[in-house]
């Protein structure tokens, strides 16, 4: 058996992340996203800088990560994203774990009331043992069914 595990979580704004961090942030998203799903597709696309980043370090080793956005002015619908485990950590709890911390985070941060996510259509039952409901059909997004998800926060 293993040793004792813990864990550490870090939110930051962009501006406030380390270049180990971002370098990691970023690697575990290539690593999950664009190599392991086989999906070509433009992973930097603009939205880090103004997304609070959830870093989830299990034993010093990110192992989970989220993107959260809080309302723009003129909403109330705050929005989670790049959702994501490492591979070698899965089937621990850690996404559910990591969604929770980033619901958290949303309410800390803002005064949303609702909470969306393009969901990978194999993971609604994840995301409904968070409390969301899926609100759209299936649709491809980068060549992977994703469904609209969302719940009151």
């Amino acid at each position: 058996m293993g040793g004792t595990q813990f864990h550490t979580v870090v939110v930051k704004a962009f501006d406030e992340l380390t270049l180990h961090e971002l370098y990691a942030l970023l690697k575990l998203r290539v690593d999950v996203f664009v190599v392991e799903q086989e999906c070509p597709y433009p992973e930097l696309d603009g939205e880090d800088l103004r997304a609070l980043h959830v870093l989830y370090y299990r034993n010093e080793n990110l192992d989970g990560y989220a993107r959260v956005f809080v309302p723009e002015a003129d909403s109330s619908n705050g929005s989670i994203g790049r959702i994501v485990v490492q591979e070698s950590a899965r089937g621990l709890g850690l996404g559910y774990e990591v969604v929770e911390i980033a619901l958290q985070v949303l309410r800390e941060s803002s005064t949303a009331k609702t909470c969306t996510i393009s969901a990978q259509e194999h993971l609604q039952d994840m995301y409904r043992a968070s409390g969301f409901e899926t609100y759209t059909e299936m649709y491809l997004e980068d060549g992977i069914p994703h469904v609209g998800m969302r719940m009151e926060v």
